[in-house]
């Protein structure tokens, strides 16, 4: 007899692509994130067999066939899309969510006047991933990113312990290794039983390696 697909059964969450936040109708403050990375990690979740939602910012790629496709804009969209999409077996937060949003967003565009630069003040957005790592309906596995441009490992395993995750897949995002918006990833995975390095490969690669790990995590 076949076996099942080693996710069969399993709910997953994969948050992805980067979110906009508005400064009026026209402008907005993002980052790089292009989705690729998320997109490959919810293909290859879906192909061992999980159900997956897929919660996506405004991404520069398209979105998977066959799973569940929620478009959200904003960091407090994406909040609570994922709220909505619980309970899940697992969560893989790879989002590049802003830091902050702006509290005084023009509801008209702004224009440029004798007066000067206008003035913006900031607010800071909720932390998606440490909300789902604490939350009541908690995933069994909550995996996080961390998008350094130094001292990756130190930074992302104390992003670890502060937000209450998991995992962490950690990756320099520094200009010069073009790994942003690119074809290919290298990541350290880190757990509670150490940091493993991987090699750069395609993020298709990442993504089925990541996927693999997930599947016997919830074994």
């Amino acid at each position: 007899m076949e076996r099942p697909p080693m996710l069969s059964g399993k709910r997953i969450l994969v948050t992805s692509g980067p979110t906009h936040e508005p400064i009026d109708p026209v402008r907005y403050i993002a980052n790089r994130s292009s989705g690729a990375q998320g997109t490959a990690i919810a293909v290859a979740l879906r192909d061992l067999g999980a159900d997956v939602v897929f919660v996506t910012g405004p991404a520069q790629v398209p979105p998977p066939v066959g799973v569940t496709v929620v478009r959200v804009e904003t960091a407090l969209q994406m909040l609570a899309a994922a709220e909505a999409a619980l309970p899940v077996d697992a969560a893989v937060m790879t989002a590049a969510v802003a830091d902050w949003r702006v509290a005084n967003a023009a509801g008209q565009k702004m224009k440029k006047t004798a007066q000067g630069l206008p003035m913006l003040e900031f607010i800071e957005n909720p932390d998606i991933l440490r909300t789902l790592s604490q939350h009541a309906r908690r995933p069994a596995l909550v995996v996080g990113f961390a998008a350094e441009t130094e001292n990756v490992i130190d930074h992302a395993t104390a992003k670890r312990a502060r937000k209450g995750c998991d995992w962490i897949m950690a990756n320099d995002v520094s200009v010069d290794t073009g790994i942003m918006g690119g074809p290919e990833n290298a990541v350290h995975l880190i757990t509670a039983d150490g940091v493993e390095e991987w090699p750069r490969m395609a993020k298709s690669d990442v993504a089925a390696r990541l996927a693999q790990r997930i599947a016997k995590a919830l074994a």
